[in-house]
């Protein structure tokens, strides 16, 4: 075998002193975490795709604003009675 490869002796050495430093209990946690954190990431980034085409989509229906419209921030609300009492007072 050429330098810088790896055999299967050396690979189960390898394997059996993990297994004497860490334990079977330790590993099989360790893979299981694993495996969920996987998971999690998997599943939030097919959410975070199916927002996208969702605002993809509502973005693409929704008719653009007409020139003529005005923006409800801009309009500026009735105050109430008493204001206009004080108001008429003023005068």
């Amino acid at each position: 075998m050429g330098m810088g490869g790896i055999s299967i002796w050396q690979l189960l050495i390898i394997l059996v002193i993990v297994l004497l430093l860490f334990g079977t209990k330790r590993l099989k946690s360790l893979g299981s975490d694993l495996g969920n954190a996987i998971k999690g990431f998997r599943s939030a980034m097919s959410d975070s795709e199916k927002e996208e085409e969702a605002q993809k989509r509502l973005e693409e229906s929704s008719p653009p604003p007409s020139a003529n419209a005005t923006p409800s921030a801009t309009r500026t609300a009735t105050p109430d009675p008493a204001a206009r009492a004080e108001d008429k007072d003023k005068v």
